[in-house]
């Protein structure tokens, strides 16, 4: 019902009865507590009493992503989001899932580019278990040949399911290739089939050691508990576990306006030809992310949208969007649709521009950024705003559940040292001003910032949608 009421109170702000925007009355964005502290070991730790259900949430969020890799060892960070099922001193290989499974619970883990999450939901009485069994695991994995050598070929299957064999499967990585000068993010999250070949037990030994310490880790508990006994509980647990030295600083700096690349594939996989125009942009904690986030929203979000009415409803495109992530570190503003048989990609190009030489002249109105702001509280409620690398801050989750709310609280402290963030973004979106859409328009949205990659066909169905 609080999902319902939320998504209602958002969108009655946005009818009228002549479709006009009513600005009045907002529905209540809930202010998440907590408390952040941490262990002597350098674990930070945020706790937040919620009794509304009797579920408990824990996240634990590592300062590790595919951005953390060194050329020759790539898929590390996404390897070891595997190897993180495959027991530990005190928990059987597959023991983690069966023993959150079998308490009434779900959990999972992810990997990007910016971090590695793994998560429980639970009943409100087994917050021992959630923090027993990710206690364990980071105090000693079992990483052995035979657990490397099962997840590596489970990691390569997924590879060529999920990237090598699946239409516009390399679309995305050759985005990244062409536009991203550091090697943090210009190569894959899930990485090379070479350099998983060449990972040796050692080189997996020394990367966990590194990177899955406490003094690189966030830990949130969010739900139904007693902090003073959540606090003893972390302590317990977590606070035997040594830290490691600090891993090495990340080189993330990039250049803007250096010149458009553009790249055309034939993909055998394909039925019909994908366009994808991405402009580099800003990390999600400068101020000139806001305004490229709600740009993102004015143009594509919607039926009434520029994007579905000059390039969809006018059968340009089968499908398109504008917009972003606002991610750790540099991001890409992109502009994508697959076109229809016969399209040409250079006129859903020009039609891109278009939409966005427009604002560059005339701006927006003060309506869009009212539909924009909507769209952003919602979004936070419910969840939503991801972006193509998965989104930053937390933008994606849900304030409505404690999962979450733990994921957002871990995901920000390592991103932005700023767990409460959630608190603060919607106010920084509603400050945007048309001035702001405008400017940041001019400033990232031009051909000498971007990268274009075009997906072919290897072949073109024939009218009766044969090969």
């Amino acid at each position: 019902m609080l999902y319902l009421s939320a998504l209602a109170a958002a969108g009655t702000l946005l009818h009228s009865s002549r479709g006009a925007i009513a600005d009045s009355p907002r529905p209540q964005i809930p202010v998440v507590k907590f408390t952040d502290y941490r262990l002597p070991n350098g674990l930070r730790v945020i706790l937040s009493p919620d009794h509304s259900a009797p579920v408990i949430a824990v996240s634990v969020t590592y300062n590790v992503g595919s951005r953390n890799e060194r050329p020759g060892r790539t898929g590390f960070a996404h390897l070891f989001e595997h190897m993180m099922f495959q027991g530990s001193k005190n928990v059987g290989k597959g023991e983690h899932m069966m023993l959150v499974q079998d308490n009434g619970g779900t959990m999972n883990g992810t990997t990007n580019k910016d971090r590695t999450n793994y998560f429980e939901t639970l009943p409100a009485n087994q917050l021992d278990l959630g923090l027993f069994l990710e206690s364990d695991r980071m105090s000693s994995l079992d990483i052995s040949q035979a657990n490397l050598d099962n997840q590596r070929a489970v990691v390569q299957e997924e590879k060529r399911q999920s990237y090598d064999n699946q239409p516009y499967g390399q679309m995305s990585s050759t985005i990244d290739e062409l536009a991203f000068q550091s090697f943090a993010y210009e190569h894959s999250t899930i990485g090379s089939m070479a350099d998983l070949n060449a990972a040796t037990l050692e080189d997996v030994k020394a990367f966990f050691k590194t990177y899955y310490a406490p003094n690189n880790a966030v830990l949130a508990v969010v739900g139904d508990f007693n902090e003073a006994d959540a606090r003893a509980k972390v302590a317990k647990y977590f606070g035997p576990i040594p830290a490691q030295p600090a891993p090495p600083a990340v080189e993330v700096s990039e250049s803007f306006g250096t010149g458009e690349k553009r790249k055309t594939l034939t993909d055998p996989l394909a039925r019909l030809t994908r366009y994808e125009a991405a402009y580099k942009t800003v990390s999600g904690d400068d101020p000139d992310s806001y305004a490229l986030q709600i740009l993102g929203s004015i143009l594509s979000a919607g039926r009434t949208s520029p994007v579905n009415q000059t390039i969809v409803e006018k059968r340009l495109a089968l499908n398109a969007s504008i917009g972003g992530a606002a991610g750790r570190g540099p991001s890409l503003f992109s502009c994508s649709a697959t076109l229809p048989q016969g399209a040409k990609p250079e006129t859903v190009e020009a039609a891109f521009e278009s939409i966005i030489d427009k604002v560059k002249t005339e701006g927006v109105t003060e309506s869009d950024l009212v539909r924009a702001r909507i769209r952003a509280r919602a979004a936070l409620l419910v969840g939503g705003g991801g972006g193509r690398r998965g989104g930053g801050g937390g933008g994606g989750a849900t304030l409505l559940t404690a999962l979450g709310k733990a994921n957002a609280l871990t995901q920000n402290a390592v991103f932005f040292n700023d767990p409460g963030r959630m608190n603060t973004n919607l106010a920084k979106l509603e400050a945007v001003t048309p001035a702001d859409v405008q400017r940041v328009a001019k400033k990232y949205l031009v051909k000498e910032n971007r990268v274009v990659v075009i997906v072919e066909p290897e072949s073109t169905p024939d009218e009766n949608g044969g090969l």
